[in-house]
């Protein structure tokens, strides 16, 4: 299969990793893990992106909540730790072991990152509190395009050389389009992108066949009727893709979603994953979060504790699989 530009994404993590050192931290003194939380102790909550994208947007959602019921006695810092593709926060994060007051969120680079990169770190070397929604793709065509479902595309890609564009390199853009052309049994070209206004031009344009998107960047061309959907990612179709099939509904499910999700430190001690376990059951039921995932365009899946480490190796372990494959990693 020949796939364009996926052997670029190592050249910023050797400078980033730089700076996600281990920071040394002294957790004496700090409240016994059966007081857990105690309002004396301030929460650290890295934000591994920076400000506005989906992790932060995700993270500063749940401490509004947190705030608005009191389900969190004490203070709440929130910080970005940008760089390296999260390699910067989630190697902060990494550094606290056994601290019960490190906290972050997770996205689709907590499981490519380490991929790429000696971070230092694996997804499931954190302790995990909860997959709270999972981001995926949707496929789409150009809406002038002669392809009306998945089913026609598919064969047409069999019978003719394709491309598929997506923002990046060796990243979930990539994955997910290459994952499912292997299930169906079609080839393609990746065609990669800075960002999601220059392959949507590309798409319109007619230079591309199709590409993959987050359904709420390109919610607005879909509405319009400027782009079609074809197949969805997810497990569960949200609202505003009504009568779009998953890959799992053509009997392709390639099993991979990006987990946007909450973890502590690695170590923490079990009274703070209950802890937290039992207070996102409380978030994720509030009228805030609801509102949020569905402006956000998420597919609601909720697993929590050692379910949602499986999720992560599970995720990690596909990526890794069809990465070597093609040659993008080692």
């Amino acid at each position: 299969m020949n796939f364009m530009a996926h052997t670029a994404a190592r050249r910023i993590f050797g400078t980033a990793m730089a700076a996600a050192v281990a920071v040394p931290l002294a957790f004496a003194g700090m409240a016994a893990a059966q007081d857990y939380p105690s309002a004396d102790e301030t929460l650290d909550w890295t934000i591994a992106f920076g400000p506005g994208g989906g992790n932060d947007i995700m993270a500063r959602s749940i401490v509004e909540i947190l705030n608005k019921y009191d389900l969190y006695p004490g203070d709440i810092k929130v910080e970005n730790r940008a760089g390296g593709s999260g390699a910067v926060g989630w190697g902060y994060l990494a550094s606290q072991a056994g601290n019960p007051y490190g906290i972050s969120t997770t996205s689709g680079s907590f499981v490519t990152t380490p991929l790429q990169a000696d971070t230092g770190w694996a997804p499931e070397d954190f302790t995990p509190v909860a997959l709270l929604a999972t981001d995926d793709l949707v496929l789409v065509v150009n809406g002038s395009s002669e392809i009306q479902n998945i089913e026609e595309f598919i064969a047409y890609a069999k019978e003719n050389p394709i491309n598929i564009g997506g923002t990046g390199t060796v990243n979930v853009d990539f994955i997910v389009p290459t994952l499912f052309a292997q299930a169906a049994g079609f080839e393609f070209d990746y065609v990669s992108f800075n960002d999601m206004s220059e392959q949507t031009t590309a798409l319109l344009s007619n230079a591309l066949d199709a590409m993959v998107g987050n359904p709420g960047e390109i919610l607005g061309l879909i509405e319009s009727g400027d782009l079609r959907p074809l197949v969805f990612s997810g497990q569960n179709i949200p609202d505003a893709l009504a009568g779009v099939p998953t890959m799992g509904d053509i009997g392709y499910d390639i099993g991979v979603s990006m987990p946007r999700g909450l973890i502590l430190a690695p170590d923490a001690p079990a009274e703070a994953q209950e802890w937290w376990i039992e207070t996102m059951k409380k978030v994720v039921d509030t009228p805030e979060w609801k509102e949020y995932i569905a402006s956000n365009t998420l597919t609601p899946t909720v697993i929590y504790g050692e379910d949602f480490r499986t999720f992560l190796t599970k995720t990690k372990n596909g990526f890794e699989e069809v990465l070597k494959s093609v040659g993008a990693v080692q």
